[in-house]
């Protein structure tokens, strides 16, 4: 598969994926901008936005379940590559780099998720 395949462009408010759909793919945001939210009826929640260089849709990659958030493009000519799970497990097992750069926006984006559930729930 060339990387051409691989790449796909976005206008502002499209969306990637939906909330609760499924995928075994990972994106990386080339150009643009992705906004990671939860839908609410008619409106949103921005949990993250994501620039060039950021990845998105990694958990469904790693466990194969639902989406959690639905990921939209915030930007004109969002860009992204898709990265399907036998690449992304190839990567994982050939560059060390990659699973660190993966483990660490996971932590970073647990802990952000942990911060917010306890200043909801009263802590300081």
């Amino acid at each position: 598969m060339t990387i051409e395949k691989c790449i796909n462009e976005f206008d502002v408010d499209d969306v990637i994926f939906e909330e609760g759909s499924t995928g075994r793919e990972l994106f990386v945001v080339l150009d643009g901008k992705v906004e990671i939210a939860k839908m609410n009826g008619t409106g949103k929640t921005v949990i993250a936005a994501l620039g060039k260089g950021e990845f998105f849709g990694e958990m469904a990659v790693i466990d194969g379940s639902s989406r959690s958030a639905t990921a939209i493009a915030a930007a004109p000519n969002t860009r992204v590559m898709r990265i399907n799970h036998a690449r992304f497990v190839y990567l994982v097992s050939q560059q060390p780099a990659f699973a660190l750069m993966i483990m660490d926006a996971l932590s970073k984006r647990l802990r952000a998720s942990n911060t917010i559930t306890y200043r909801a729930a009263g802590g300081s």
